[in-house]
């Protein structure tokens, strides 16, 4: 059976030193009555700044954006987050009540989904695009929980970049680049350890908002199962395919996961009328 998500119910403060930014829509106070925020949730080993592309094709959206805890500009943040629980808990302070469109990418899909099912009253609907359910038993998983804590995080950081983007995209990258990734590997060896455990931290099933689960046709075919079990078992879900599109659609393929993003807020807007 899942652990149930301990995420708090109630508005609280981010932790020290999470990097936040608000963007507001470009429209006119009027327009803006009914202000729901697009939350946008990145990946492993990423950042806020991964999704500038899709942001430039909602500009009548206002949307909110941060590095996660462990990551880039919240590096510093503490405490460390260890679970997923922690990341959860980190996305509802984001909201801090608000009713919220919550847009995840791979590990950022799975936290969104997360939150829409501790705070389903604030949350109208996700969109997730691949997010990985490594606890499945089907998955394949490099590593145990325990195999991953025990890696040099710098070391394995830089495996995980490799893997996910190729060994020329990080040879071409300058070394200070490179210096920024492998000091992402704390973060990385903790939630990738976090979403290894055997027993579920939540059920993704059990979301009730509308949801949208994106893949890219390029993508691996573990991604894809994903999405299709999950809009299988989801209680209002579809499935949105990114033709051409990889893992990386929100950097390839910015107009088709920005148009994921808006079908989402479509549904959401029908959930609230």
């Amino acid at each position: 059976m899942p652990h149930p998500i301990p995420g708090n119910r109630t508005p609280h403060r981010p932790p020290a030193g999470l990097h936040i930014e608000d963007r507001p829509a470009k429209s006119t106070p009027d327009d803006d009555a009914d202000d729901t925020i697009v939350v946008l949730v990145h990946g492993s080993l990423d950042g806020c700044t991964s999704f500038n592309r899709v942001l430039r094709r909602m500009p009548d959206v206002h949307a909110v954006v941060y590095d996660r805890r462990g990551y880039r500009r919240s590096r510093a943040a503490s405490p460390p987050a260890l679970t997923i629980a922690d990341h959860v808990n980190d996305l509802l302070a984001v909201i801090a009540g608000r009713t919220a469109v919550l847009a995840g990418h791979s590990y950022g899909a799975t936290i969104s989904l997360g939150a829409a099912l501790v705070q389903p009253e604030t949350v109208s609907a996700v969109a997730a695009y691949e997010p990985p359910l490594s606890w499945l038993d089907w998955w394949p998983v490099r590593g145990s929980p325990e195999a991953i804590r025990a890696q040099d995080p710098a070391s394995f950081a830089e495996g995980f970049f490799r893997r996910m983007v190729g060994d020329d995209i990080w040879n071409r990258l300058p070394e200070p680049a490179r210096a920024e990734r492998r000091a992402d590997g704390p973060a990385l060896v903790a939630e990738l350890s976090a979403i290894r455990e055997p027993v579920p931290p939540f059920d993704p099933c059990a979301v009730t908002v509308p949801a949208v689960i994106g893949y890219g046709s390029l993508t691996a075919s573990h991604h894809r199962r994903a999405a299709e079990e999950l809009a299988g078992c989801m209680r209002d879900a579809r499935l949105f395919e990114i033709v051409g599109a990889g893992h990386g659609a929100h950097l390839t393929h910015p107009d088709r996961f920005a148009a994921m993003v808006k079908l989402a807020l479509q549904l959401g807007e029908g959930r609230r009328a």
